[in-house]
């Protein structure tokens, strides 16, 4: 019986120590977390909840600021470093929001034209709409169209290419066709897209110049909404659940 009751004992120690070791990547706490980006300027990021809140957290998740926006079921930011304000989207009316970083409000909103080459792209409807959004280095702006459907169907998943935000509505330029079903959150980082489907837990890499996704890595079981990397080679993601999550590079990739 003592030597059982130690046996016992010890496993039950040992499993509690594996469990206590086992590394928690939230650093903060963000209902409906729905996007995440990486600002340059303040080395900070900024994430939003689908409820039309905008965040602006220290990159060990300190929330520094937060403001009410309005009533949008908000599902992606980018951060504009070189312009110094955040795109933001609101899925339904398919459009961007422009926010003004010192008191984070809206300055303006830029409708999309719906149509590519004769094929609409977005449709109006309560199960699709548009996700994720980034900014490459040139200042193009890369938006994901969240959907089950592939290219060409109308509505597909499919990610959009746009420029001109001087205009109330802006045309699609190109169309990258990942051929990957649901991509919730996107981040232009060293040359590559990275995206994020939620459906498969998986974190993809596209290469512009082979026109294709050449690197997956899989990811947690988690409700991936939002990815963002920053320049110590730390990536971050956005969670449904109302968390974000902090990764090192060699953790995921």
């Amino acid at each position: 019986m003592v030597l059982r009751y130690f046996i016992l004992t010890w496993i039950f120690l040992f499993t509690a120590c594996a469990t206590n070791t086992k590394k928690d990547h939230t650093i903060a706490k963000i209902p409906e977390a729905s996007g995440i980006c990486y600002d340059k300027n303040s080395k900070t990021l900024y994430t939003i909840s689908d409820r039309g809140t905008v965040y602006q957290l220290s990159l060990s998740g300190k929330k520094l600021r937060k403001n009410h926006i309005g009533n949008f079921d908000i599902e992606g930011i980018a951060c504009d470093s070189k312009n110094d304000r955040l795109l933001v989207i609101s899925e339904g009316n398919d459009n961007i929001l422009i926010i003004n970083k010192k008191n984070l409000t809206i300055k303006k909103k830029i409708d999309i034209k719906r149509s590519f080459k004769g094929v609409k792209i977005l449709l109006k409807d309560k199960e699709y709409g548009i996700e994720g959004i980034t900014i490459d280095d040139d200042g193009y702006i890369f938006i994901s169209n969240q959907s089950h459907h592939k290219y060409p169907h109308p509505d597909p998943s499919v990610i959009i290419k746009i420029k001109d935000l001087h205009k109330s509505k802006t045309k699609i330029l190109s169309v990258i066709d990942p051929k990957r079903k649901d991509i919730a959150g996107l981040d232009y980082h060293k040359g590559y897209l990275y995206m994020v489907s939620d459906t498969n837990d998986k974190l993809y890499r596209y290469d512009f110049k082979e026109k294709r996704i050449d690197a997956k890595a899989k990811l947690p079981k988690f409700a991936q909404e939002g990815v963002a990397f920053d320049e110590d080679g730390n990536i971050y993601f956005a969670d449904d659940n109302g968390r974000i999550l902090k990764y090192s590079a060699d953790e995921i990739l």
